[in-house]
């Protein structure tokens, strides 16, 4: 059989249990280094395919061509040294995908908006910090394949890791089932219209809207400050604080600044009185 793939038989009778520690490996085991190894790529291959279609449940869509989704769960960082193709060319189609079905269903049913408030609001739903939440809520990152380095420093909650894998499940989902497919995935995740179309629901980079709501008035001022830094330097943890006019009106938290802030605007923008994701 083919070391690259599945056995269906095997991957029915597998207890995700019995794979949660590592397969024994080298010479001191059973005295064949290779065979040990044989074995143990099997059995991480076996724990790939029952990840997968766990995620396969939780997102309502089964695929032809599993090859997809394992290319769209595969971080950068996950190919050094192995013949893999990362997720970004996915990433890529994805972001497209996504844009052409939300700019649809924004055109569709918000027949009274501006085209200048339609690409508004397109911009805040298919931006990372709005992927970000949508990713988190089918815990997309529990599934994604990184490397070591990015496992080891909180690379399956980054915004950036998070992001990016969505619209490359987008694109897996496009290429194996057409268009409608990848429609039925996104959809709904995208917040009532009602909402969205009233302005006081928002989305995406916080900072920036923030700034635009003080913008208002011109005379107001915003700043930010970061008031604490933990962790060792591979997992750092940020707290940061916006300030209006030199007072404080929001504190978030984050594994980098820049995080922080966007933490520290969302609570700034909640506390105004606007619903965010």
């Amino acid at each position: 059989m083919d070391a690259g793939r599945v056995c269906p038989r095997a991957l029915h009778d597998a207890k995700p249990t019995k794979h949660t520690q590592p397969l024994p490996t080298g010479r001191g085991w059973g005295g064949d280094s290779k065979k040990a190894l044989s074995i143990n790529c099997y059995g991480a291959t076996i724990k790939k395919g029952i990840l997968m279609t766990e995620l396969e449940q939780i997102i309502g869509y089964t695929f032809k061509n599993p090859e997809l989704l394992k290319e769209a769960l595969t971080h950068s960082s996950y190919t050094n040294g192995k013949h893999l193709r990362s997720n970004e060319r996915l990433e890529f189609l994805g972001d497209s995908v996504l844009s052409i079905v939300v700019s649809e269903h924004l055109f569709e049913n918000l027949t009274n908006l501006p085209e200048g408030q339609l690409t508004k609001i397109r911009a805040s739903v298919v931006c990372e910090n709005a992927l970000y939440p949508f990713a988190r809520k089918i815990d997309l990152g529990k599934y994604i394949f990184l490397g070591k380095g990015e496992e080891h420093t909180g690379g399956r909650d980054r915004h950036s890791i998070l992001a990016d894998a969505f619209e490359a499940l987008i694109a897996a989902i496009y290429l194996d089932g057409g268009f409608e497919a990848a429609r039925s995935f996104i959809l709904p995740f995208i917040p009532p219209l009602d909402k969205l179309s009233t302005g006081k629901f928002l989305l995406g980079d916080y900072k920036t809207v923030l700034q635009e709501i003080i913008q208002q008035n011109p005379e107001e001022r915003v700043t930010y400050e970061i008031s604490d830094e933990s962790g060792q330097a591979h997992n750092k943890q940020f707290t940061a604080n916006v300030l209006l006019n030199g007072q404080i009106i929001g504190t978030g938290k984050g594994k980098s600044k820049k995080e922080a802030e966007q933490s520290a605007a969302k609570e700034a923008i909640s506390l105004m009185g606007y619903e965010t994701n």
